[in-house]
């Protein structure tokens, strides 16, 4: 034991400048990511605005019961917010993959720059650019697709986008794929780059063809990367962009849009009920941990691949 901390004590002083280096990353971490868990507290007490944050009458787990047992949020928020997550995580990955794979298998290294420069400009893109290009296309009355299609004879009225419930969730789908596919097929493309070429060669010297090479060199070497975005995205499959989701939800798609994090935004910001919206976040804190240990124990037993 001794042994142990004599030399955990000779590391520290070894490397001493590199955890000096360090420091403010872990200061501001601590400040703005575990400090603020003292918040916490309000999810068990009745706080009113005003008073201190530790005042507040001890409630136990009322505000718990309340949004999980006395209310009917809960099913419509989860189906939202599992729906649209789960589905953007795995949309986004297939694509990204396809697309990666392509690039790498284009010939024309030009054409591959600019295509992978062109998919990756919209992560760049703030939320509110992007709800004023889809207004400008997808208007009912105004937008140019609409007003195209409805001219052209196609339809009679132009499709309602970004009202209509039932187009929510695809739409949300698609813009979460349309933003970061750019952003993962270039994670995708630096582990693709990081293949042997003797992994190729020695794949054609046993007569794989270009789709066998395709899938037993390039897509296996992927895997990996594949399952440590999975485990990174399955803690945020409770969690949504809320600066997305402000901007496309309004009055009359609401039931198909309202997420938990605008859930918590709206009682917390809006109700100023800071105790209620405090147990929400909590629950969907614990259940993402939850999800990515799971998810990183299935990576681990499946293919040996996690991040802890």
């Amino acid at each position: 034991m001794k042994g142990n901390v004599y030399s955990t004590i000779r590391q520290f002083r070894r490397h001493k400048f590199v955890l000096l280096m360090l420091l403010p990353a872990f200061t501001l971490t601590f400040l703005f990511n575990y400090f603020p868990l003292s918040g916490w507290v309000l999810a068990f007490t009745d706080y009113r605005l005003g008073r201190g944050m530790f005042s507040g009458e001890f409630t136990g787990f009322r505000f718990f019961k309340r949004f999980l047992f006395e209310t009917s949020d809960f099913g419509y928020l989860l189906r939202n917010t599992l729906v649209m997550n789960i589905s953007a995580v795995v949309v986004n990955l297939i694509v990204a993959i396809v697309f990666s794979i392509m690039l790498h298998e284009l010939r024309l290294k030009g054409l591959s720059k600019t295509l992978q420069t062109v998919v990756f400009f919209p992560y760049f893109i703030s939320w509110v650019i992007a709800y004023s290009v889809v207004w400008a296309l997808f208007a009912v009355r105004s937008g140019a697709i609409n007003q195209f299609l409805v001219e052209s004879g196609v339809i009679q009225e132009g499709f309602n986008i970004l009202g209509d419930p039932k187009y929510s969730w695809g739409l949300m789908i698609f813009l979460s794929m349309w933003k970061w596919t750019g952003y993962n097929s270039v994670i995708f493309l630096a582990t693709i780059s990081g293949i042997p070429q003797e992994e190729y060669e020695a794949a054609a010297i046993d007569g794989a063809g270009r789709f066998g090479l395709i899938y037993h060199v390039t897509f296996m070497n992927m895997l990996p990367t594949v399952a440590i975005l999975l485990i990174m995205n399955s803690g945020w499959i409770l969690s949504s962009n809320l600066e997305q989701f402000f901007i496309f939800t309004n009055s009359t798609n609401w039931q198909t849009m309202e997420v938990l994090d605008m859930y918590i935004y709206k009682f917390g910001l809006k109700n100023l009920n800071y105790s209620y919206a405090t147990a929400v976040g909590i629950l969907k804190t614990v259940v993402s941990i939850i999800l990515v240990g799971l998810t990183n124990w299935g990576s681990k037993k499946l293919n040996g691949s996690s991040i802890f």
